[in-house]
């Protein structure tokens, strides 16, 4: 059973999605993960955005790390309920409305939030966790991360979780790698916004 690992709601039991077919973060590796986050300074006060949520653990774990709001989008039903099940958990373990679940396709909830012509803002979010399926191509992760790119803040961190025996995703322009870790059967890759000089 996967658990809430540390922070205001540590310890706290999560639902899993029944079946075979999402695959849960191991406490092993999201411990790793959530201390290296932790020394980036990335979590507190964080709009967190959880694509491919799952049963949503590292959004929900990201919440009880002090993140200020975060958003589990999950397009299968089973998972989305369970994400919505969880977050419900967390949030009266937080006292709090931090967590809230949009069931729909990873790429049309990005499109939702992207500025419309001649509007700005969009740029939201300050971490992203990807954890697309395994079966998804290197060139559709491409386009996804592309729209990732356009709805971040300046300071902010991306991290893909893929098979280690996948390929490093192909970063479009406006991100750049800056780190990756591989847990046994599982690869972390950290990336951030290019900083443009000022003229």
């Amino acid at each position: 059973m996967s658990r809430i690992v540390a922070g205001a709601a540590g310890g706290l039991p999560l639902k899993s999605v029944p079946g075979d077919s999402t695959r849960p973060t191991t406490d092993r590796v999201k411990e790793a993960l959530f201390s290296r986050l932790e020394s980036y300074d990335v979590l507190a006060d964080a709009r967190v955005l959880d694509l491919y949520a799952g049963a949503g653990s590292l959004g929900l774990e990201a919440a009880s790390r002090g993140a200020r709001l975060v958003l589990l989008v999950e397009l299968a039903p089973k998972a989305a309920a369970v994400c919505q099940t969880n977050a419900g958990l967390v949030n009266k373990a937080l006292r709090s409305d931090i967590v809230s679940v949009r069931r729909g396709s990873v790429d049309t909830v990005l499109d939702s939030f992207a500025p419309t012509a001649g509007v700005s803002g969009g740029k939201s979010w300050d971490l992203v966790f990807m954890d697309p399926p395994y079966p998804m191509t290197n060139d559709e992760l491409s386009k996804t991360l592309q729209k990732v790119a356009l709805l971040l803040e300046e300071h902010s961190t991306v991290v893909v979780e893929r098979s280690s025996r996948s390929e490093e995703p192909i970063w479009p322009e406006g991100l750049t790698r800056f780190a990756e870790k591989k847990y046994g059967e599982t690869r972390l890759w950290f990336a951030e916004p290019v900083q443009v000089a000022a003229e």
